[in-house]
């Protein structure tokens, strides 16, 4: 059914629900904002949908969905500083008029009027259809998918992956593509959004200068929200979504930044930056930041063929050794202390794959994993020391447990480096008849550069890498993955140009691994 009229349903009854509806909605967030007046009869000086609708973390009975009320977007959302009645429903259908589930949340100031519905009670591995309305206005029409039931069997999965999506760059042709795809979920590893100020030469620019403050954060996922593709995309699929370093600074480090701020103002600046995070993408309750911490590694299982596990590589890591940068290792790169992930979360990693039952076990995570030497000539090896090449002890003890506990199919998906690359995942980097213990895929970027100078080198220090299968930096685009019992297949789906609104779509390379016969093979 369509949605009544708002004010006639609420505007009686919205006066006297105001405090129940603040209670059950703000749980978890300050006191104070349950006594904001409730604005019952709601105006909007622009459509308040602007940012469009997203779903996201998809359970076997449940799947968040979301939206932000952002009459005027780029100005700070346009919003007055009260709660707005928004109500939702989920149906059975594109049209709307079987609707299974049905309800009224308040957007609130302190959410900058976003809205993140935990819907429950659904049925396993089936299409929903949601959409909201506040006051008069209705908000666009979203697609979404349940996972499938708990270790339940089933024969096909298909997702894509991206990341590293820098909106000064180019347009998301890509994402228009990825929109029309048959897929059931969508991953993003990273760089939602960039900090940066504007710089002159690209397609389009930045709406300010360098962002610190929650405002700018807001304003900046507001630009970045308002691209038409991106939307597309998610009103088309179910998103599950990590962080990289962009969404708050450059290469940060835990509470390390890349400039000389000083650890209390950085605090400061990655509370305001997960905060705006949060806002802006369809996560559950659990991932709500508490100042500058943020629970956002997790875990979902897709019936009994995959298991992903999300992981958060920035908020623990220690610090990047050697002053960071491509340079050869020092000492401090072998440090058995050195990490990624935290100890916390590296043993709730270990501990999930040794308790999986699924036939593919995903890590999906941000910066290159493999070894990748890039010095093409004899002499010192030259490594990224902010990707796993850092933290060579962290990686030696997740390579060693897939050795020896033999997790079924590990595969590790990855962003970041804004290039195409795939890798066999060897228990001795050093040594090409070391086993095969997993296999990685990264996916390059929707929009961010990959610097055409860099190209040739790459390629030259490839015999240098037995183990890496496939490398490409010239193209943009996003990697499209079909599971099913027997075979993982990734295909680098890329555009033709990410500066003409009209570019093509092709697949660059397909990559295909058998069960139980870790390591890549072209097709």
């Amino acid at each position: 059914m369509e949605f009544m009229d708002c004010e006639t349903l609420l505007a009686n009854r919205c006066r006297r629900r105001s405090f129940l509806l603040g209670a059950g909605f703000l749980t978890g967030l300050t006191v104070a904002s349950q006594w904001h007046p409730v604005l019952a009869n709601s105006r909007f000086s622009g459509y308040p949908f602007s940012l469009g609708v997203a779903s996201g973390d998809p359970l076997p009975d449940g799947v968040v969905i979301w939206t932000r009320l952002a009459p005027n977007p780029l100005n700070g959302g346009g919003m007055p500083f009260v709660n707005v009645p928004v109500r939702w429903q989920v149906a059975l259908d594109e049209k709307m008029t079987k609707v299974v589930r049905r309800g009224t949340v308040l957007a609130t100031p302190e959410l900058a009027h976003s809205v993140h519905v935990d819907v429950r009670g659904l049925d396993p591995d089936r299409w929903y259809w949601y959409q909201f309305q506040a006051g008069r206005e209705v908000s666009p029409i979203g697609r979404t998918r349940t996972a499938p039931a708990s270790y339940g069997y089933i024969s096909k999965l298909n997702f894509a992956f991206v990341s590293c999506q820098d909106w000064q760059n180019g347009y998301y042709t890509a994402y228009r593509y990825l929109a029309e795809e048959n897929l059931d979920l969508v991953v993003h590893l990273g760089d939602y959004i960039y900090e940066y100020g504007p710089q002159p030469g690209g397609p389009r620019q930045h709406n300010g200068p360098e962002i610190l403050t929650l405002a700018d954060y807001r304003n900046r996922h507001a630009l970045y929200k308002t691209d038409s593709n991106l939307q597309a995309a998610h009103a088309a699929f179910p998103w599950i979504v990590t962080w990289d370093d962009h969404e708050v600074d450059n290469n940060y480090a835990n509470l390390i930044a890349e400039d000389n701020q000083t650890q209390e103002a950085f605090k400061k600046r990655r509370a305001n930056a997960y905060q705006a995070y949060y806002e802006h993408m369809p996560l559950r309750q659990s991932s709500l930041p508490k100042g500058p911490d943020a629970l956002l590694y997790r875990r979902f299982t897709f019936g009994n063929l995959v298991e992903f596990n999300v992981l958060d590589t920035r908020q623990y890591r220690t610090d990047q050794p050697c002053d960071d940068g491509l340079k050869p290792r020092c000492a401090q790169a072998f440090d058995t202390n050195a990490t990624m992930t935290g100890s916390e979360q590296e043993q709730w990693l270990l501990k999930g794959l040794d308790k999986s039952r699924s036939r593919w076990n995903a890590i999906a995570q941000q910066t290159m994993f493999a070894e990748y030497n890039f010095n093409s000539n004899p002499g010192p090896g030259v490594f990224n020391v902010d990707q796993w090449d850092g933290y060579v002890a962290a990686r030696n003890r997740l390579l060693n447990f897939l050795n020896q506990r033999k997790p079924s199919n590990p595969v590790v998906i990855t962003g970041d480096i804004h290039s195409s690359w795939v890798h066999d995942l060897k228990l001795d980097f050093s040594n090409p008849n070391s086993p095969t213990v997993g296999t990685e895929f990264v996916g390059t970027s929707i929009t961010s550069d990959f610097p055409t100078g860099f190209i040739a080198p790459v390629k030259a220090a490839l015999p240098n890498n037995p183990h890496t299968k496939f490398f490409d930096g010239a193209f943009r685009g996003y990697v499209r993955c079909q599971l099913t019992p027997q075979t993982w297949q990734s295909d680098y789906r890329v555009v033709s140009s990410i500066v003409d609104l009209n570019a093509s779509v092709k697949t660059l390379a397909s990559f295909v691994v058998q069960n139980g016969q870790p390591g890549a093979h072209s097709i």
